[in-house]
């Protein structure tokens, strides 16, 4: 296959990508998917009880929404400085084999973490110490997961593999803060990192379980100079990989910093505690998880969805951060889930299926760079923002400065597509659509 830019053959930006997918769990009946999920279920759990756990461990040591945000902007900072790397040792190496140390190494931080805390001698610079170095283990395992679902299940289940690993991780993300919640309140944090670090244990059970003769071939790359570069030119030709990209970026950056959100409303706004943060990421999970299996349904990827999906997002956190009560914060709690895991699924799969697979793994890493990679320079920002003139300040800036983005994306789009709105009143007909401006000049 083609390893060169691309730019001659790529696909109009509206390109419809499809998808065979035989129902929602259509990917499940692949035995080798089944066990990536399986083990993916229960280290996902673990992940998200860490997570809650450390954000709270973090605000609980400090007092300060900054420290949760220099905390995750540590976690991310990886991917931001090495994240190109990354993709280019995916390319070069069989996933499955970079999956199996990686996977042991994240269990390894997660032990380390839980030891520290049982003993009584955890400080906020353990804490972000492991936060960093967990951040270069995702450098590589991140690509390698991701490029990895294609070698399991094929092109034609594809697009409902990323689904429902998106589907996964928040079903996981529902389990996770409630257990999270349960063990700070009794038994301490430090169990809580401990279950994280063992929870490791089944995917890698499952990815020496996998019969290696049933994955698709690979794609590996030969070690040579410019891999990296040659990686760059490749989007940088393909309007229909740059653009999502940016979006995800701007939206990654300042619109998912629900860790600094979610803790400064449960503690300064409405006065709760871990419980009532444990809650409001329950209910941001049960929009995401509904929106990864509205995903799985679906049978195509249009970047218009990516765009609409995208404004909509930003607009609802601009109207939760404005809500005056509780109840209507976490009610909106659940569209902006849902709508959030939208953009985010319908940008990843429109990525993947239009890279070409010799690519794939270095799309990917800039992809991840810039959707997570963007949380170092805007964590502190927003963390900034909700100190210095309230939460609700912080997050109705992220959700504006998404927003603006999409826009702006979908104006980018329609450009380089030499497309343009249409509205249509009449009954019966679809009244809103993009299409090619001859056909919208000719009607």
């Amino acid at each position: 296959m083609s390893t060169g830019s691309g730019a001659d053959s790529a696909p109009a930006p509206t390109s419809t990508h499809e998808s065979t997918t035989g129902g929602t769990f259509s990917s499940l009946k692949i035995r080798n998917y089944r066990l990536f999920a399986t083990g993916a279920v229960i280290s996902n759990t673990g992940t998200w009880m860490s997570r809650i756990t450390q954000d709270w461990l973090v605000l609980s040591l400090t007092g300060s929404a900054a420290a949760v945000g220099i905390t995750t902007a540590l976690q991310f900072l990886p991917m931001l400085l090495f994240g190109l790397y990354g993709g280019v040792i995916a390319d070069r190496l069989p996933k499955r084999r970079l999956l199996l140390i990686s996977q042991a190494a994240l269990g390894l931080c997660g032990i380390a973490l839980a030891v520290l805390t049982l003993s009584g001698v955890v400080e906020v610079w353990h804490v972000y110490l492991i936060a960093f170095l967990l951040g270069m283990v995702t450098v590589v395992d991140n690509p390698a997961r991701q490029s990895f679902v294609s070698e399991m299940v094929g092109p034609a289940q594809l697009r409902n593999a990323v689904s429902l690993n998106s589907a996964n991780f928040q079903s996981a993300r529902l389990i996770g803060p409630a257990v999270a919640g349960v063990l700070i309140t009794t038994v301490g944090s430090g169990w809580a990192f401990m279950l994280n670090g063992l929870s490791f244990a089944a995917p890698l059970v499952g990815l020496l379980m996998m019969r290696t003769n049933e994955l698709h071939a690979s794609v590996t790359v030969k070690r040579a100079k410019g891999q990296l570069r040659e990686g760059l030119r490749y989007v940088s030709g393909r309007p229909d990989l740059v653009w999502p990209i940016v979006l995800v970026g701007f939206v990654g950056t300042f619109g998912f910093n629900f860790p600094i959100f979610l803790t400064a409303f449960a503690d300064e706004i409405f006065d709760g505690g871990a419980g009532m943060y444990s809650f409001f990421n329950i209910l941001m999970a049960a929009g995401s998880l509904a929106g990864a299996l509205l995903a799985a349904r679906r049978r195509s990827s249009r970047l218009r969805m990516v765009v609409a999906a995208g404004t909509v997002f930003g607009l609802l956190e601009v109207v939760a951060a404005l809500s005056p009560a509780v109840w209507l914060f976490a009610l909106l709690l659940l569209p902006i889930g849902m709508i959030g895991m939208t953009t985010n699924i319908s940008a990843n799969t429109s990525v993947q299926m239009a890279a070409d697979p010799a690519m794939r793994g270095r799309v990917m890493s800039l992809y991840m760079m810039v959707f997570a990679g963007g949380t170092p320079v805007g964590a502190p920002i927003v963390g900034w923002i909700s100190d210095t003139y309230g939460a609700r300040t912080g997050m109705a800036v992220g959700g504006a400065i998404s927003m603006v983005a999409a826009v702006a994306v979908g104006f980018m789009l329609t450009r380089v597509g030499n497309l343009r709105v249409k509205v249509d009143l009449r009954p019966g007909r679809p009244h809103v659509r993009i299409v090619p401006r001859e056909l919208a000049a000719a009607a």
